[in-house]
């Protein structure tokens, strides 16, 4: 039986900024979709603490939903072949880590992102632990394709909670752990990234605010 523990450890996380060099290219929605989100309460906060979960077979695919102020996101979360990530993701969202939590980050050249899973809401906030990465992709063109759910990290083998939607086919450095794709609620994202960031920069805290109001795992 394949058992493993994940290491309880502090660290700062972030996805690597719009500097490195890649190439992609945004391509149009192929659906109009009409952006509707409610007020939230969600606002930076204290990291919740949450016991560093025990990682053991059998492993299974899960449905992970997130519901947000602005609807529900499904991920189709590998539990088979990213296994210690998602049982870390699982734990957290159990632990109610990811509740009321802002997406803090969005990128809109270059690469083409949301990023989430920090209370804090700046960038910097992560749970108690991290683990190994697991599912890299190839260094190849478009390697995080649109949908892909991966996560952040301040270098190897520092997962936490952070982590990134791809709203746009997009390439980066094979260094970011892929652990689901999104199987609804892809447009969100996308109606998200259209509407730009904040002081209208390529890179920032989102204009519409998009927050993660509760986790349900399947």
């Amino acid at each position: 039986m394949f058992k493993t523990k994940i290491a309880v450890f502090s660290i700062t996380i972030f996805v690597a900024s719009s500097s490195i060099t890649t190439v992609s290219h945004a391509s149009p929605s192929s659906k109009p979709f009409k952006l509707n989100c409610k007020s939230t309460k969600a606002k930076g906060h204290a990291v919740k603490n949450v016991a560093p979960p025990e990682v053991k077979a059998p492993f299974r695919n899960r449905v992970i939903n997130l519901s947000t102020n602005c609807g529900d996101i499904s991920i189709d979360a590998f539990g088979v072949n990213a296994p210690v990530t998602v049982t870390a993701i699982t734990a957290l969202a159990k632990g109610g880590f990811f509740d009321q939590t802002l997406c803090h980050r969005l990128t809109t050249e270059n690469i083409y992102v949301l990023q989430c899973g920090d209370p804090t809401a700046t960038g910097r906030g992560g749970p108690n632990f991290f683990y190994n990465d697991e599912n890299l992709p190839l260094a190849t063109e478009g390697n995080y394709p649109a949908g892909t759910v991966a996560m952040a990290n301040s270098g190897a083998n520092t997962n936490g909670s952070q982590f990134f939607i791809v709203y746009d086919d997009t390439s980066l450095p094979p260094n970011y752990t892929i652990w689901g794709k999104v199987i609804s609620g892809l447009e969100i994202v996308k109606a998200i990234a259209k509407d730009g960031v904040i002081d209208g920069k390529s890179e920032g805290l989102p204009k519409r605010k998009i927050a993660i109001e509760k986790v349900k795992i399947r």
